[in-house]
């Protein structure tokens, strides 16, 4: 798997080279670094950018870069992708461009320019143009189309037989086909390894020698991988809440994503109980959970967001409670157990939206994650529900179930990033979704380019939490200044209180 993982890469990367962009691009490669593709091509040149189409934002500048659809044939069909930009709120300050890697897999990084930029710290807004994108299959970049009838019909994670594992398998050939002849041809070439190469073209036309990059969460994914096939291109690269794609068996991955769910959960009891302002301060939190679980599998509890519909427990573990977490809204989650439990509906914007359509396939492309029989999935779950058992059916078993028969175009596999500049890589100690122990094992994995950065708190997402990190990541990617091997931050009091201000997420 490793070098198959890392063949696939370099295979997209270096086939295709025909044009490449300004004569200094191609570079020379010590012994001890990783072999080296050249750089990617800016198809339409420097990028022109005008402001965008939406008045009510002010600031924002937009653009498109036309990169092939699939980047082993150049020639070939083209996509164009949707890029935003702020500019350096200090131009005599300014370092230069930093790119931002959207997470999801499906979020829009336009967006995050446009409407979010204030996720970014004033001092990287005063020193960068904040450029990021929307991946191919996202947003205005040739978005996944697929029949919201049959998106409707999907079925639930919970199987209980063999022909309810038949019948997903098949359910899921027929949407794959639908989304494909909706979206056309880059519906088969979303992965990340694409997008590497996408970012590299987004590099050329910035006008960028050298890389400098922030991707959070999914983003990660996107940054190592780009690390790993242009190491001798990266200036400064933050991975935030970090994915480990080393992690190859399907047992493995599921354990634990289970694992940091579960730990914040258990998070989440510990600070109730210590609390006097959690609504549910000085009952069983378990004991209330596990009645909210059951009345949803009786169907008894209303979705906000679908008024008359049932809410049901997976929906309740993950639309509720993962979605709590990810903010480290301890207080908030409390106050919807307890409403939930005196029989009062929660307001609508109580629960999350859906995954969006261009989650699964990209998610697909990316993690080989086989499950032969419906005797194994349900090993899986029981294994799972064992890790965690206050939150069945998280969410990464949606996905594998979901993916169930779907091709991998880019499978895990350890990095090999030999010859990188230093990457700093953050995570909170207690995030829900990118365990802490998946950010020791990429750092572990970067070698002496790897320094961790720890949050000892709560949530997803970690780089504005308080001024020490905020700090630690300004000085590296202003000035290239590491924070020192084994630096961690301390959490910013408790989590969040009634009426305290919401986290800035990936």
């Amino acid at each position: 798997m490793p070098s198959r993982g890392r063949s696939v890469l370099r295979r997209i990367a270096a086939r295709g080279m025909a044009l490449v962009v300004g004569a200094g691009m191609a570079v020379t490669v010590g012994l001890s670094a990783a072999p080296e593709v050249r750089a990617s091509p800016a198809a339409t040149g420097p990028l022109r950018w005008a402001p965008c189409d939406d008045p009510a934002i002010p600031g924002a500048e937009c653009a498109t870069l036309s990169v092939p659809v699939d980047w082993a044939h150049p020639e070939g069909p083209k996509l164009e992708l949707a890029v935003a930009r702020r500019k350096a709120t200090d131009p005599g300050a300014r370092v230069g461009s930093m790119v931002f890697g959207p997470g999801g897999p499906g979020d829009s990084g336009v967006r995050m320019v446009t409407d979010r930029v204030s996720r970014f710290s004033p001092e990287i807004r005063r020193r960068f143009d904040i450029v990021s994108f929307d991946p191919r299959g996202v947003g205005r970049s040739n978005p996944v189309t697929c029949s919201g009838g049959l998106l409707a019909e999907r079925p639930s994670p919970e199987l209980k037989s063999q022909a309810d594992f038949d019948a997903t398998m098949a359910y899921n050939k027929r949407l794959r086909a639908d989304c494909r002849a909706r979206t056309g041809p880059v519906f088969d070439h979303l992965d990340t390894a694409q997008t590497v190469r996408d970012v590299d073209a987004l590099r050329v036309a910035l006008g960028e020698r050298k890389l400098t990059f922030h991707g959070s969460s999914y983003g990660t994914l996107l940054g190592a991988q780009y690390a790993e096939t242009y190491p001798r291109r990266v200036r400064a690269m933050v991975l935030e809440s970090v994915m480990d794609h080393s992690v190859a068996a399907t047992r493995d991955f599921l354990r634990a994503a289970a694992a940091s769910a579960g730990d914040s959960f258990r998070e989440f009891v510990k600070w109730c109980d210590a609390t006097a302002h959690c609504a549910l301060h000085g009952r069983d939190v378990h004991a209330v959970w596990q009645a909210l679980l059951t009345r949803a599998g009786r169907g008894e509890l209303e979705d906000p967001a679908k008024p008359g519909s049932p809410l049901s427990s997976p929906d309740l573990v993950n639309k509720v409670a993962f979605r709590k977490f990810y903010e480290a809204d301890y207080a908030g989650l409390a106050t919807a157990i307890a409403t939930m439990h005196a029989g009062k509906p929660l307001p609508a914007s109580s629960t999350s939206t859906a995954p969006l359509p261009p989650a699964t396939p990209v998610f697909c492309s990316d993690w080989h994650l086989p499950v032969r029989d419906y005797r194994t999935y349900a090993s899986l779950v029981a294994m799972m529900n064992r890790t965690a058992p206050d939150l069945p059916y998280l969410l990464p078993i949606h996905m594998v179930a979901a993916c169930l028969g779907a091709p991998t175009a880019n499978p895990q596999h350890r990095l090999d990033a030999r010859g990188v500049a230093p990457i700093l890589v953050s995570n909170a100690l207690h995030d829900p979704a990118t365990g802490y122990p998946w950010a020791v094992s990429v750092a572990r994995q970067l070698g002496r380019s790897g320094v961790l950065l720890t949050y000892e708190g709560h949530g997803h997402g970690s780089v504005t939490s308080g001024p020490c990190m905020e700090n630690a990541v300004d000085g590296y990617l202003t000035g290239l200044a590491l924070p020192p091997r084994g630096t961690s931050c301390p959490a910013l009091g408790s989590v969040n209180a009634p009426g305290s201000p919401p986290r800035r997420l990936p």
